[in-house]
């Protein structure tokens, strides 16, 4: 590029009796703080002399004949930029002096700093498709992100759990179920906002990932803009109020940098009724320049935060209270409480060198720590019912379904009718009484004070029925990972990634309150019932049964794995080809160790065996060039993943068990697109299919009418009827494929058309293998904590989690007084609810008492029953809009966006089926009412939101 400069450069000194009227044209690009813009692209509309811009932005054309010209200026992260100009016969030279890019980026995410973590023009070689699939450039990814990513769309219907997340280097994914904790980095958006994305299973240059994207964030210190800057936003979502403060040194002479970031988050009632936020956040980079090939930071980052969370509720519960109910909270001395709270402090320590061992070769090595606690607080009883206000016992559908002259219980202890305790019950859910649709906290401690002191395992007072406890992870992760670059010439370059980490989390249950008893024990309270002779404790190896506020209870375990993984990659330029492939070879090593002996399994205590697993893959993109403009992309990724650790112990509370027949995940995944990347037009249309097997996945749910049958050490039969089970489905096959499309016009230089369609058939492929173990049973008469079910037919049925349908279409007006106004309409469908395993097995159909089919049981009966779960259909409509400034050295930006406008509260995000009726006659007799007992419980879209944000730098 920069020989083309130098070659028109030197026509322009040739003299000019070889040229009539030509005329050399010039200007200077600056973003919206004067600061120079480089190689930004500049077309000549109508011309094939197309320059780029160079390190202090400057561009020029050369032998211009009079006449009128427009051009279009084009870099990824900006604003595309239409000039036109007229070149008059009298004109030699013509200065259009300095043209400002704006941000390209939307609502509240104009004016953030743009971090791009590689300054090398060696590295840039392959520049004519370096920036094609960017999600900045990519319409389709922009738009499916923020705008339909905001109604619960996935992009192909893939799990999140198939993807990378890295921070500096090393991947922040959770061994123990493959999530990301965002929280551990949450308000510090201005810090962690703009990584670099490889979407979907395209290869990438930091890491094999899976086919769920790899997503890369670089945090050095000096990349950030120098000196100040404040953010405040209102919202009405999770949070209310958000307010940080950035401050950056720059690089100063003796090669320091220093960035320093504080930020809280707040609401005392968010969105969701009941709920609150109170989260901090921290950063301090810390940058050390040794010379111009070697640099080192180091990165602390800490987000401390407290915040309740929302229930999910049946549509009985959703059609009295309405989209924005909460059950997990109530008043207690006339302040509202939360059962459901997390809260957690993990901070993260990495160093990061940066080492350019010659022009072509650099290293980047990275060493990371991570330890802290995470809590969730729920309330839990023994002995007594279920306190939640959605318990079905306590709905009005369920003293609906009894004779109207049964004598029922009131909570206070008189005796009604069903039919005046439905009345009462409806009276109350319909006009919101607090004792009845919300926790009554100061019931349940008086139902706690009220208890006769007694004498528990050695110990005097008053037992807990109700009592609320934390769910603790203890976490202790570090990483260690090198990205070595070596570029062969301007057309090839070797890319080598080799990671390591060691993962170490305890997870335990904690006395949290113990609402005015004295201690609560460490006992199954269904012992008695389920396993009469036993000693029912969670713990035999412990003498205190008696368990006050801060000890452990329950169960208490360690999981620990070791992972190491090498990535080699290869780029090369051939003809109109640009292809990359890259390799994976990992190997796992993973463990648990159990700290309580389960009264029920011997395997509960001590450090089990290793698991191992080896795991390979591929992955190849190739680009095939058309023009400068016109593109074909193939993406292809074959691999295995191995299990995380929940999937591989699939019931770790209480024992070692692993899964059976448990394998390497392994997914084969193809894509094709067609790119169309003009000043004007940018288009993207994809057909893509990725097909997953060996799959496995664990549910764990109360069920009721399975007959449970254990055997004690003894040899003794054992029979449950009801008892929270998990469920194991291994082998499952899923299909995901369909169509993505994604167009942005430029309709005038300042306004655009933008419009998005994706298309897909995400369903299961087989009917899996399904078992099922269960807490209150022990060894099953085969041995084992498990008992096999056999099939569950659930061949053809959709996967749920997303809507397979979206599709969205927007205009956006950028004005050159630097302001924008945008608007889209979406619409959503094909949205479905998983299918429950348990339920479509033979075992639903089969009567407990013979043995066989349910007499008289038709096809269309079941067919009816277990028809798949489908969503309704939804359409939102968004709008959002900006405007800056810059007042001598300060700059000021607003910006403000409202999602779902028009308040559109029919959308259900997800949901789950209840599992309660396991057997066909009670299920379907359950599924026959009005409103059904154990119907499936949804997630509703929050209703109109709203977020507004100013912005203030110096």
């Amino acid at each position: 590029m920069f020989k083309k400069l130098s070659l028109v450069s030197l026509f322009t000194l040739l003299p000019a009796s070889y040229y009539y009227a030509q005329t050399t044209v010039y200007a200077y690009l600056k973003d919206a703080d004067g600061k120079p813009v480089e190689r930004a692209e500049v077309d000549l509309k109508g011309s094939e002399n197309d320059v780029t811009a160079d390190k202090i932005g400057y561009f020029q054309f050369v032998d211009l004949q009079p006449g009128h010209y427009q051009m279009v200026i084009t870099k990824p992260n900006y604003e595309t930029k239409v000039v036109d100009f007229d070149v008059t016969s009298d004109e030699k030279r013509k200065d259009l002096g300095v043209v400002v890019l704006g941000s390209a980026l939307t609502s509240a995410d104009q004016g953030l700093a743009i971090i791009d973590s590689d300054d090398d023009e060696d590295s840039n070689s392959q520049a004519s498709t370096v920036g094609l699939l960017q999600s900045s450039q990519d319409v389709f990814s922009r738009i499916a992100s923020f705008d339909l990513g905001f109604y619960w769309f996935r992009p192909r219907g893939i799990d999140g759990r198939m993807g990378e997340n890295m921070l500096n280097g090393v991947s922040m994914v959770k061994s123990d179920n493959g999530n990301v904790d965002f929280g551990n980095w949450g308000g510090l958006n201005e810090i962690t906002r703009y990584p670099e994305i490889s979407q979907n299973h395209a290869p990438s240059e930091y890491a094999f990932g899976g086919n769920s994207s790899v997503i890369y964030k670089n945090t050095k210190a000096s990349e950030y803009r120098k000196g100040f800057q404040g953010t405040y936003s209102i919202t009405n979502r999770n949070y209310r109020n958000r307010f940080s403060l950035r401050y950056t040194s720059g690089m100063s002479k003796k090669g320091w940098a220093f960035t320093i970031m504080g930020a809280r988050r707040w609401a005392e009632e968010g969105i969701q009724e009941g709920t609150f936020y109170d989260a901090y956040g921290a950063y301090l980079g810390i940058e050390k320049k040794f010379n111009d090939k070697h640099t080192m930071t180091f990165n602390f980052i800490a987000a401390p935060y407290r915040r309740s969370t929302s229930s999910p509720s049946t549509q009985e519960v959703y059609d009295y209270r309405g989209v924005h109910y909460n059950s997990y909270w109530g008043y207690q001395n006339g302040e509202q409480r939360s059962e459901r709270v997390r809260r957690g402090f993990q901070p993260i320590f990495q160093i990061q060198d940066f080492w350019k061992i010659n022009p072509k070769t650099n290293l980047w090595t990275s060493v990371s720590y991570q330890f802290g606690k995470d809590k969730g607080s729920r309330l839990d009883w023994q002995n007594v019912q279920n306190p939640s206000p959605t318990y079905y016992r306590n709905l009005p559908s369920y003293y609906d379904f009894l004779n109207p002259d049964a004598s029922v219980t009131n909570p206070d202890g008189s005796q009604t009718t069903a039919q005046e305790a439905f009345q009462t019950s409806l009276a109350a859910w319909q006009n919101g009484d607090a004792n009845t649709t919300q926790l009554n906290w100061d019931r349940l401690y008086r139902r706690n004070m009220s208890q006769p002191v007694g004498n528990y395992y050695g110990q005097s007072g008053k037992r807990a029925l109700y009592y609320m406890v934390n769910d603790v992870s203890d976490d202790k992760i570090f990483n260690a990972a090198t990205h070595l670059t070596h570029n062969f010439n301007d057309t090839s370059k070797l890319i080598l990634n080799v990671s390591y980490q060691n993962y170490r989390t305890q997870q335990y249950r904690e006395v949290n309150d113990l609402l005015g008893a004295d201690f609560v024990l460490n006992r199954d309270p269904f012992a008695a019932t389920n396993q009469p002779g036993k000693s029912g404790l969670f713990n035999e190896l412990d003498d205190n049964v008696t368990k006050k506020v801060g000890d452990k209870m329950t169960y208490d375990y360690i999981f620990r794995r070791q992972e190491f993984k090498v990535n080699p990659g290869f780029k090369f330029t051939t003809g109109k080809f640009d292809v990359f492939v890259s390799a994976m070879a990992g190997y796992s090593s993973s463990s648990r160790e159990g700290l309580f002996k389960h009264y029920l399994y011997n395997d509960s205590y001590g450090k089990g065996k290793n698991y191992n697993f080896l795991n390979f893959g591929l992955k190849a993109q190739a680009i095939y060039r058309m023009n400068g403009r016109n593109f074909f992309v193939y993406n292809g990724a074959m691999y295995n993943q191995a299990p995380f650790l929940e999937d591989l112990f699939f019931n770790p509370r209480v024992n070692g068990s692993v899964a059976p027949n448990i394998k390497s995940t392994v997914v084969n995944a193809n894509d094709l697109s067609y790119v169309v990347a003009t000043p004007f037009v940018k288009m993207r249309l994809t057909g893509f299919l990725v097909n997953t097997e060996n799959e496995t996945t664990v549910q764990r749910f109360f069920a009721d009418g399975l007959p449970l049958a254990g055997v004690d050490a003894d040899g003794n039969a054992t029979n449950v009827q009801s008892a929270f089970v998990t469920q194991v489905m291994t082998d499952v096959k899923r299909r995901n494929m369909g169509g993505e499309f994604g167009i942005d016009v430029k309709v005038l230089p300042t306004l655009s058309v933008q419009g998005v369609a994706s298309y897909g058939e995400y369903t299961y492929q087989n009917n899996p293998t399904t078992y099922f173990a269960s807490d209150a049973v022990g060894a099953f008469s085969n041995g084992l904590s498990y008992t096999n079910l056999g099939k569950s037919y659930i061949k053809n049925y959709r996967q749920g989690g997303t809507p397979q349908q979206a599709y969205s279409l927007g205009l956006r007006y950028n004005s050159p007084k630097y302001y924008w106004i945008g608007a889209n309409w979406n619409f959503l469908d094909d949205n479905y609810i998983d299918p429950a395993a348990l339920v479509r097995t033979e075992s639903f159909v089969q009567n407990n008492t013979s043995g066989t089919p349910f007499y008289g049981l038709t096809d269309e009966q079941l067919r009816d029953v277990l028809r798949p779960n489908k969503l309704p259909s939804a359409h939102f409509f968004n709008v959002n809009a900006g405007k800056s400034w810059i007042i001598g050295k300060y700059y000021v930006l607003i910006s403000a966006s409202v999602n779902n406008v028009f308040d559109n509260t029919k959308y259900i995000t997800g949901g789950f089926e209840q599992v309660r009726n396991a057997k066909f006659n009670t299920y379907q007799e359950d599924f026959s009412r009005e409103y059904t007992l154990f119907a499936p419980k949804f997630w509703y879209t929050q209703g109109r939101s709203y977020f507004v944000n100013l912005q203030f730098r110096f």
